[in-house]
């Protein structure tokens, strides 16, 4: 499943992403914001996305900057959530990173371009190899358990 979220100042570029989403057929659960004229606090909504998330799932968060969101995001265990402005990073998140959630900025890029950005995410696969034993380092971060060697 896909879970997007936004707050008030990310609404405008989700609205454009879920317009895009409902012209190709993709499927998705929106999770709020409804309005960008009542403010909406974007912790709230990177929790509901976040722990939707089950293995596999992926989704989208937006707000002013991308950054609140994904730091609020990145708090939930299991949750990998990258702020990109960039195709290459919002692609090799995917494939290096194995993130699970594309952060963008409603008031720093436009909606072409994170349309763009959110194609580039949804079709890039997790590559393993070595970068398998990196995420498994990050997971024991947050699980308290990691040791340097």
């Amino acid at each position: 499943m896909l879970f997007l979220g936004s707050d008030h100042a990310g609404y405008s570029l989700k609205k454009a992403i879920t317009d895009y989403f409902d012209a190709n057929s993709i499927e998705y659960k929106d999770l709020g914001c409804d309005t960008d004229s009542v403010p909406c606090d974007y912790p709230v909504i990177a929790y509901k996305v976040g722990t939707s998330i089950k293995e596999g799932d992926l989704g989208i968060l937006c707000c002013g900057s991308g950054i609140g969101i994904g730091i609020a995001a990145n708090k939930i265990p299991g949750i990998r959530a990258a702020c990109c402005s960039d195709v290459f990073s919002a692609k090799y998140t995917r494939m290096h990173n194995d993130a699970n959630i594309l952060c963008l900025g409603g008031r720093t890029i436009g909606p072409g371009l994170a349309i763009e950005l959110v194609d580039a995410f949804l079709k890039a696969e997790f590559i393993g190899q070595h970068h398998s034993d990196r995420v498994e380092m990050i997971n024991k971060i947050e699980k308290g358990t990691f040791e340097i060697k």
